[in-house]
């Protein structure tokens, strides 16, 4: 009788029933799948695999609802990268430095920069000015030279934001200046009675905050290009501000010097009052930076040294999860990775804290500017590099680097 033929390996099915078996492994299983041939190295370095695995993950490029915000650099590098923003293994470097201020009465008066990432470019203020760098290869760092700068304002930029092709930017002197970055287009005309310090810029319309206690809004419609639409009294001064993602509202974080709660949501076609945030912040509890995930998501911080996190979907009294900063430092600056990473800065020695919001502790501390003391202004990363801006100097933190 003739002998049976040796049963097929395991490899040799359709590429269809792989991956679905493959589906139901883990990264150190797909790892080792990675030696055995050539055919299964290439199939388990799929995408399609690795996503699940990457959702779970911190920091690498998928929000909450699975929007892939990292397009184009493969899923299974990126899972690889977020192991070192989760074990805080980076390579730090100072990428630029400048001089601090000096006032009349020759006391330090420290720059409060502000930046934005987009794509190849980092821009940056520093005092009048927003300057645009251009990345390295790779993230290496920054080219020494700012390949444009962006002028207008009398006094230092307070904040600015970048929507392309715009850069809309508040200044102490207390104008707005709107920017096209490709072009020498630019509109500049009077806000407040003080320094602007905040600004949003989402769908036409500009929102922005300042010291003298009023939020606004502001047309960029053709023929209304800077028109008031609405002047909201906050009764406190205003220190962040940011539009909704479905345009409809805005919230303002204010000083908390009164009784009224800092955190409120304002309708953006009427300027009406919606919802005050929370019922037990204390006296002086300002909120320094807003951060909207999703349009019922909301990222606050500020001096009280917590982080809240606000579902408006579930209550509008309480936070659904707060985060304390362990050294009772006021927090600065606050982002997300819109899934579960947060990135924060506090207010003493340059410390940026990575934290997991599905633990109550932090996960990684980074002090940047140690043995001297400077908060850290604003905070961008990308699922590679961490940008953090202190008072006389830019640190990136590199998480290729194993």
């Amino acid at each position: 009788s003739q002998a049976a033929s040796p049963p097929s390996p395991l490899w040799a099915l359709p590429e269809e029933l792989l991956l679905l078996i493959c589906s139901y492994l883990d990264a150190q299983a797909l790892g080792r799948l990675a030696q055995v041939c050539r055919r299964l190295r290439f199939l388990s370095s799929r995408d399609v695999l690795w996503r699940r695995i990457a959702r779970g993950c911190l920091n690498s490029g998928f929000t909450q609802l699975g929007t892939d915000l990292a397009a184009g650099i493969p899923v299974k590098e990126r899972v690889k990268v977020s192991q070192n923003w989760r074990h805080g293994r980076c390579r730090r470097e100072t990428v630029l430095k400048w001089k601090c201020k000096q006032v009349a009465s020759s006391s330090s008066s420290f720059l409060m920069p502000w930046m934005e990432l987009d794509g190849e470019y980092l821009y940056l203020s520093q005092a009048e000015n927003i300057q645009a760098y251009h990345l390295c290869a790779e993230g290496t760092g920054l080219q020494r030279h700012p390949q444009a700068i962006f002028s207008g304002h009398q006094e230092d930029v307070c904040r600015f934001v970048l929507v392309n092709p715009h850069i809309v930017s508040g200044g102490g002197d207390g104008s707005i200046v709107l920017h096209k970055i490709h072009g020498s287009y630019s509109v500049k005309f009077s806000a407040h009675e003080q320094e602007v310090n905040c600004v949003d810029f989402q769908g036409g319309l500009i929102v922005s905050g300042s010291r003298d206690r009023t939020a606004k809004v502001w047309s960029l419609s053709a023929g209304r290009v800077g028109q008031c639409l609405h002047t909201v009294q906050t009764e406190d001064r205003v220190w962040s501000i940011a539009i909704s993602p479905l345009l409809s509202s805005f919230v303002t974080g204010t000083a908390c010097c009164g009784h009224i709660s800092p955190l409120r949501i304002w309708d953006l076609e009427s300027g009406q009052l919606l919802t005050c945030l929370g019922t037990d912040f204390h006296r002086g509890a300002g909120v320094l930076d807003v951060f909207y995930e999703t349009p019922s998501l909301l990222l606050s911080c500020g001096y009280d040294t917590y982080i809240r996190y606000w579902d408006i979907r579930t209550s509008t009294r309480k936070c659904v999860q707060e985060w304390e900063e362990p050294h009772d430092s006021a927090l600065y600056c606050i982002r997300s990775d819109k899934n579960h990473m947060i990135a924060s800065g506090s207010s003493y020695y340059g410390v940026v804290r990575l934290w997991d919001k599905r633990q109550t502790q932090c996960l990684q501390s980074f002090h940047l500017s140690s043995p001297t003391s400077s908060p850290v202004y604003c905070l961008r990363f990308s699922t590679t590099h961490l940008y953090a801006a202190l008072a006389s100097a830019l640190h990136v933190l590199d998480f290729t680097a194993s």
